[in-house]
Parts: structure tokens; sequence; C-alpha cells
């Protein structure tokens, strides 16, 4: 329980929750608290739920919780497995009733979200059946379970796509690059159209070159057809092998067989296909049966999720263990006649079970030869369609085309720019020819100008002579430099180490201190840090025992209110019940002649001053309404004070401007 409860009060304190609670505060939550805290969970899971209990009548909010745990097939613990008592639990407010439900939907939150959803649109609606006979209302509801189905489909092809492992950024890589590809051949056929726009008789060599296209697909076609003919061909002979070597077999077992061998033959080969036939094949059509209605029952069935895999588990432990114990009750027993019959039950069950794998074996064999056979046929046209190359498998073909597509755009991309330097490179090369022949031109006019000086070879050893020198001078500028660098890349470092030393000595001093102090500060801190917690673990305990008292000690001051009231109000009623009785006494005691006589006079006494009071309560009337008077006036005069002053004396009011 204490486990169920940190699992609760972390998940709370999450996103999107973030309530900020402890379990001693968690455990002191108000049963109105707890409800609003399961409400918030289940608007979470349910948008729809999002309201304030307190705005919400407590049958309404306990019949829309318990309408949503349906939905979402919560199934009670084994105590409170009484709908009733489950309920009456909701309505308070119970512990033992609201934490495991918050348990539960907090465990599996999206897979619930997930649900909740799927039932917005899966639920049905319940229409009565008279309802159904109006065409119109027939005619939509079917539309309405057409569109559920709808949803379904969509629903399960969107899950497929989202588990099936495409990626939209791979198929748009793969669409940019046949986008790219394919202006990259709308370019290439608009420069082949300009370049054959420009030759002489194009069209007659575009006909010509549809025409030789035609013809290579005609040849493809028929060379296809060729090798169709040649694989038809080769099956025919392997089955006329086939067929010659079982007549082969046929006539050698026809020799060597006699009549009572091939009866024994046949009726043992008919004994195995009846046993198949009645016993082995039904068993396991059956098998196989229960099988589907197991499985369907399953897919029928909603997503399980790793807790309700665990309780199943836990039933499972819980089914063996009782098998055991009835095994072991039925061996303790056991009587004697059973003991003598045990021998021939296991001598009968061992030969069931021999029988029922040797039909399995037979069955294997018969399978792994009809599955050899299939494959012989299968890989020998491979080979015959190949011609003995290795066979691709369908996946490797297409990360073959893959790498194949990718490659040919690189290899047109690398093509064109092979095209482009080839182009380059020639223009290059005849650029060089050209020099050269000019060089070589402009060398024998020098030569001939120095053999006519008679300084032949002068123009080389000059050239050698000055490169050999501009090469030193550039050795000797390179070693000076580099020289120089160094000594200078030395100083500069050695000047560097001894200012970041001198300025990081104080620093470091002042590290040393504050480590230490850190550490002093770290200790002190953990101590102080276990002091408050304990601190705050106790000052939380007697914050909740004082908030206990104070409840109880309100509700007593309630209770001694309500009795206070009750008893003066008791009292009230005691006088006025003896009032009453003291009015009935006198009533009943009194003479009837004297109390019409009182009435009557009493009646005169009022018509003799009606007339003086009715003039009395008109005259108090209008006094009334000549004092409101007065005091409007004696307002309005306030508020104009500018205009005049007006002064009360001896009765009289008189203006002052």
């Amino acid at each position: 329980m204490n486990e169920q409860l940190k699992f609760i009060v972390e998940q709370l304190n999450r996103e999107p929750f973030k309530k900020n609670l402890n379990l001693i505060t968690f455990d002191s939550l108000e049963p109105m608290q707890q409800l609003q805290v399961l409400n918030d969970v289940l608007a979470e899971i349910d948008p729809k739920h999002a309201i304030d209990i307190r705005e919400e009548m407590p049958e309404q909010t306990v019949k829309r919780m318990f309408a949503l745990l349906g939905m979402l097939k919560y199934k009670p613990p084994g105590h409170v497995s009484d709908v009733s008592s489950f309920r009456q639990g909701l309505v308070t407010g119970s512990k033992p009733v609201v934490h495991p439900i918050l348990h539960w939907l907090l465990q599996r939150v999206p897979e619930l979200k997930k649900r909740a959803y799927l039932a917005r649109f899966l639920v049905k609606l319940e229409v009565p059946a008279e309802f159904l006979q109006d065409d119109v209302i027939n005619d939509t509801f079917h539309q309405y379970e057409e569109l559920v189905e709808g949803f379904k489909t969509y629903h399960k092809e969107c899950e497929q796509l989202r588990t099936s492992g495409f990626s939209t950024a791979e198929i748009r890589r793969d669409i940019s690059a046949m986008e790219e590809e394919k202006d990259q051949l709308i370019k290439r056929v608009e420069r082949l159209k300009k370049r054959v726009e420009s030759v002489s008789n194009h069209q007659r060599m575009l006909d010509q070159a549809r025409q030789l296209r035609v013809e290579k697909e005609t040849e493809e076609a028929l060379t296809h057809q060729k090798q169709e003919q040649r694989n038809q061909l080769f099956q025919a002979e392997q089955r006329l092998q086939r067929s010659q070597q079982q007549l082969k077999d046929l006539q050698q077992a026809a020799a060597d067989a006699s009549p009572e061998s091939l009866m024994n033959r046949l009726e043992e080969e008919i004994k195995i296909n009846s046993y198949m036939v009645s016993e082995k094949l039904p068993k396991e059509l059956e098998g196989m049966r229960r099988t589907v209605q197991f499985l369907q029952k399953i897919a029928a069935e909603p997503a399980m999720g790793q807790a309700d895999l665990q309780e199943l588990e836990d039933k499972i432990k819980e089914v063996d263990s009782q098998i055991n114990h009835l095994i072991e009750k039925r061996m303790m027993r056991s009587d004697p006649m059973d003991d003598k019959l045990t021998l021939y039950r296991q001598q009968a069950s061992i030969i069931i079970r021999r029988k029922e794998s040797k039909a399995e074996e037979l069955q294997e064999a018969r399978e792994e030869l009809a599955s050899a056979e299939r494959e012989l046929r299968q890989r020998s046209s491979q080979t015959q369609d190949t011609n003995g190359e290795k066979i691709i498998r369908v996946d490797e073909m297409k990360r073959l085309v893959g790498k194949l597509r990718s490659k040919g755009t690189v290899y047109k991309k690398r093509r064109q720019e092979i095209a482009e330097l080839k182009a380059e490179y020639g223009v290059l090369q005849r650029t060089e020819e050209i020099l050269r022949q000019r060089h070589e031109t402009v060398q024998e006019k020098l030569q001939t100008v120095e053999a006519e000086k008679g300084i032949s070879g002068y123009s080389n050893t000059q050239e050698e002579l000055e490169r050999v020198s501009a090469i030193k001078s550039e050795l000797d500028e390179k070693k000076s430099r580099t020289l120089g660098d160094m000594s200078e890349m030395v100083k500069k470092l050695n000047s560097k180490i001894v200012n970041q030393k001198s300025a990081l000595a104080p620093t470091i001093k002042e590290l040393r201190s504050l480590r230490q102090q850190h550490q002093e500060l770290g200790q002190e801190y953990e101590e102080k840090k276990v002091q408050y917690e304990s601190c705050t673990a106790g000052l939380e305990s007697n914050r909740s025992k004082l908030e206990q008292e104070v409840k109880t000690l309100r509700e007593q001051t309630a209770r001694e209110e309500n009795r206070y009231h009750y008893i003066n109000s008791m009292s009230i009623v005691e006088m006025q019940i003896q009032r009453a009785a003291d009015e009935m006494k006198a009533y009943v005691s009194s003479d009837p002649q004297e109390r019409k006589k009182k009435l009557r006079e009493k009646q005169k006494v009022v018509r003799e001053s009606h007339s003086t009071n009715i003039e009395q309560m008109k005259m108090w009337c209008d006094l009334e309404q000549l004092m409101e008077c007065k005091k409007q006036c004696f307002i309005r005069a306030q508020s104009q004070a500018s205009i005049g002053q007006v002064i009360q004396e001896g009765g009289e009011d008189r203006l002052v401007l």
C-alpha cells in the first residue's frame, strides 16, 4: 500500500498535474479533495471531464465517473467487487476505493487516452427498435454504422503506417532526387534537340532511330519468348525423366512383389490413412478451430498493458497451484483397484503416444517430401531462368535498385562534370600546343641569333644561373625568417607563461581557501538538510494532528450550537404552548354572553374612533410629506450655497442672499 501511495504521489507531482504533494498531505486530503484529484486525472484522459465537482451534484459526479471507468474497462479489486459498495465508496470519496483507481489510471495514461479517444467514435448509440421502423431514421443509422466501420479501417491503416517504419524524410529525399533527375533529363533532351536541329536531315535520322528502337524491343521480346520456350522444354524433359523413373520403380516393384505383399502394403496404407482421417486429422482440426476462436477472442479484446499481463500471469500461477493441489489430493485418495489398473493405463497411454508420434512423423515426412519437390522444381526453374547465376531475393533486389538509382544520379552528375572537364582540357591542351609552338619558334630564332653572334648556348646558361641564384636567395630568406620567427615565438611564450603564473598566483591561493570553505559549508549544509527534513516531517505530523483536533473541535462546537438552538427553541415553544393553554382555558371558562357584550363594545368603540383615526392618519401622512419636502429643500440649499443660505430660527425659515 505504501508503494502504491508513493507511485501515485510521484505521478501527480509530474507533468501535466503538478500537484506538489507528499505522502502526508496526500493521505490527509478530504474526501471531496480526493474526488477532485481523481476528476483531474480523468480530465487528462478525457477533456470532457475537466469540471469542478463542487459545481456539480454528487450523484451526477459519481454517475459520470462510473460511466467513464466502465468505458475504460476498470475492474475493482477483490475486496470491493460489489457494485453497490464500490459506488457508495466512490460517492463518499473512500480511500480504499479512490487510491486503487488512481494507481490503475496513472499506470496507463497514454493507453487510456487512446481508448477514450476511440470510444468517442466507436461506442454506438442505442436506438430503440420502434424508432428504427422509420425509413429516414433507419437510413441515417445505417450511414452512422458505415461511418463507424470506415473510421475503424482508417484508424488501422494509420496505425499500420505509423508502425511500418516508412519515413517521410526518405520519401521526400527520393522525390527530390527523382525531380532532379527529371530536370537533368529534360535539360539533356533540350541540349540534344538543339544539337540535332543543326544537323541536316535530322527528321529522317530520328525516324530511323525510332525504327531501330522498335526493332530492338521486338528482338528483346523474341529473346524472352525463346527463353520461355527453353524453360518449358526443360520442364517437359524433367517431367519425362520423373515419369520414366516412376515407371522403372513401378516395374521393379511389380517384378519383385507378389499379390499377398501388395495386399498387405495396401492394407497398411489404408489403416494409416483411415487413422489419419478418423482420429488424427479431426483432433488437429478441432485444435486449430479452438486456436482460431481463442485468437479471435483475443483480437476482439482491447489492447492489454503490462499490468493486465501481470494479472494474467498471476491467475495462471494460481490455477497451476490449484491443479497441483488437486493432483496431490487425488494421489492421497487413490484406492488399490486404481493401482492395479495404473500399469495397463500407462501402457495404453504409451501406445497411444507412440501412435500419435509415428503419425506426426509420417505427416512431417510427407510435408517435407512435398516441400522438397516444390523447392526442387522452383530451384530448377530459377536455375534455368538465370543460367546458373545467383538468385536475388526481393528485399535484396529493392536495396540494389535503390543503390543503383542513387549511384545512377551520382554517375550522371560525375559524367557531366567529366564531360565539362574534358572540354576544358581540350581547350587548355590546344592553348598549350599553340604556346609550345610559339616558344619553339622563339627559341629557334634565339639560337640562330646566338650562332650569328658566336655565343651559342648563352641563353640556356644564363637561365640556369638565374634559376640557381633565385633558389638560393629564397632558401636564405626562409632560413632567416624561420629563425627570427622561432626566437620571437619563444620569447612571447616565455613572457606569456610568466604573466599567466603571476596573474594566477593570488587566484590559486583564493581557490584553495575557497575549496576548503566549500567542503566545510557542504558538510554543514548536509547536516542542516537532515535537521530540516526531520523538523519538517515532525511539523507536518504535528500539523496533521492539529488539523484533526481542530476538525473534531469544530464538529463538537457545531453539535453544541445545534443543541443550544434546540433548547432555546424548545423553551420558546413551551412558553407559547403555555400561553395558548391559558388562552384556551380563559376562552373555555368565560361566559358566552359576556364575551358577546365585550365584543360589541369593542366594535362600537372602533366605529366611533374610525373617522378620527383616519383623519389622524392623513395628518401624519401630510406631515411626513412636509418633512420630506423640507429635507429636499435643505439638501438643495446645501448644494447651492453660492446663491444663498437658509437660516432656521424660532420655527421660521429665512433665506439670506
